[in-house]
């Protein structure tokens, strides 16, 4: 019901509205003269200015009433007409209206109960996207543990790693510093070698985002250490607890093109809807309950008081990547800047690493496992190598973990590579063919027996 409907100008009782502000305004004009024979000469006159007055706040008063009928029809209309772009709770960003129904996305990172629709989402990414090609800059989405850091709950660390815990650096400015005791949630931290230098100088091409599939908590305590003045982060810090889906990671968080996004993780299976945006990181473990988690039953870098090289570790390597993408991106590629795909310059950038060699494999896929569906057979051809099961003179290379077997035999007289499968791994982490020298396969036993 309208509030205009039930104002008194509007009422059966408008003459008792009019005749009480005619008896107030009486009692308020009777100090015009004190003398009663000049008044009685002009009642008429104060009689017809009385009404003119209350004929003139009658109309106002209705005036009033007409415009707050208009704003509500106006709030109705806005709230018929409004897309919902978005919400806080359940309450429309724009009209306010309840909304019972969800639909799109939710940015808790950004704010704790926003919620963007479908529309809203492709038009900022459009925007943002405009915006960060003008800059000349990509988005670049980086993993916390393994990538840019490795943790341990304190609980876990090992006899041969308590002297970690004087060697701890201090708080108060973390750029100084790599190894940290958080005691607020029980964890000691080591940050990667070069990964302040890494976040400033990736910074310069890109905005970037942290997405890591630890507690919210843990995040922003992490992201102190890496970003304690907020220059390269501010909120864009991801957890699990903001994901669409349990397990994985997805780029509907993320408010970028998927065709401007690159991302480093060093789990794939994280990424299965977005591999091609994918730059796979060698894993860091400093910590032994690191290598512990992944099954390998070697003493850790702690352990061994050694750490990973600062000048060609994997972050040194992998900068050197994304300035090429980044340079190739904005300069080599042909067509409409908003046009080009950053995972089409990945995918050619890749494609140089093995260029011209070609694989055959001997014994290191399962018996009856199809070849061409195995890791490593995908990953020879991403890198721009082909493969084969069967040998000519053509082929550059032969795989295996033993030297004894008839492949492997072919290869030595041939004067072909022999290598060990960590020969191509470590070509798709450093994102060059690796010295084959270094990857050596070892003789079994029986083979080095038949030689003697």
């Amino acid at each position: 019901m309208s509030l205009a409907t039930n104002s008194p100008a509007h009422s059966s009782s408008s003459d008792d509205f009019a005749a009480f502000l005619a008896v107030d305004l009486d009692s308020h004009s009777s100090d015009s003269s004190p003398d009663e024979e000049t008044e009685g000469d002009n009642n008429a006159e104060s009689v017809r200015i009385k009404r003119r007055k209350v004929e003139k706040l009658e109309n106002s008063e209705e005036d009033i009433m007409h415009e707050v009928e208009e704003q509500s029809l106006e709030v109705l209309s806005k709230q018929q007409l409004c897309s919902h772009p978005g919400s806080f709770g359940n309450m429309c960003i724009i009209c306010g209206q309840r909304l019972d129904e969800e639909s799109g996305v939710t940015f808790g990172y950004i704010h704790k109960e926003l919620r963007l629709n479908n529309d809203e989402i492709n038009r900022m990414r459009n925007k943002e996207m405009k915006e960060l090609l003008q800059r000349k800059k990509l988005i670049l989405v980086l993993d916390l543990d393994h990538t840019l850091l490795n943790s341990t709950e304190l609980r876990y660390l090992t006899v041969e790693e308590e002297y970690l815990r004087s060697q701890t650096d201090s708080l108060d400015d973390v750029t100084k510093g790599s190894l940290f005791l958080l005691n607020s949630v029980h964890t000691m931290t080591k940050l990667r070698p070069f990964v302040h230098s890494f976040l400033k100088e990736a910074s310069k091409l890109f905005e970037m985002y942290i997405y890591t599939m630890g507690e919210r908590r843990y995040a922003f305590e992490m992201a102190k250490l890496l970003d304690p003045k907020k220059e390269y982060f501010s909120s864009k810090v991801i957890s699990r607890d903001d994901g669409t889906q349990k397990h994985q990671k997805g780029l509907d968080v993320v408010l970028g093109k998927e065709s401007a996004v690159l991302i480093l993780d060093d789990t794939e299976n994280a990424w299965t809807k977005h591999k091609e945006n994918l730059i796979l990181m060698e894993r860091y473990h400093f910590f032994a309950s690191s290598c512990r988690q992944f099954g390998f039953n070697c003493k850790s870098l702690s352990e061994l008081k050694n750490d990973e090289s600062e000048t060609d570790g994997a972050l040194t390597t992998i900068l050197k990547v994304l300035k090429q993408v980044h340079h190739m991106f904005f300069n080599e590629v042909s067509g409409d800047l908003v046009d080009r795909d950053v995972r089409q310059v990945l995918k050619t950038v890749r494609a140089e690493v093995l260029e011209g060699c070609k694989v055959v494999f001997s014994r290191v896929f399962p018996t009856k496992f199809q070849a061409e569906n195995h890791q490593l057979w995908k990953m020879v051809e991403q890198l721009g190598g082909t493969c084969s099961t069967e040998l000519d003179q053509s082929v550059t290379h032969v795989v295996a973990t033993d030297a004894g077997t008839e492949k492997s035999r072919w290869a030595l007289k041939e004067k072909k590579f022999l290598v060990h499968p960590r020969w191509i791994e470590a070509s798709n982490y450093f994102w060059k063919r690796q010295m084959e020298e270094n990857f050596t396969v070892e003789q079994t036993k029986v083979e080095q027996t038949k030689k003697q």
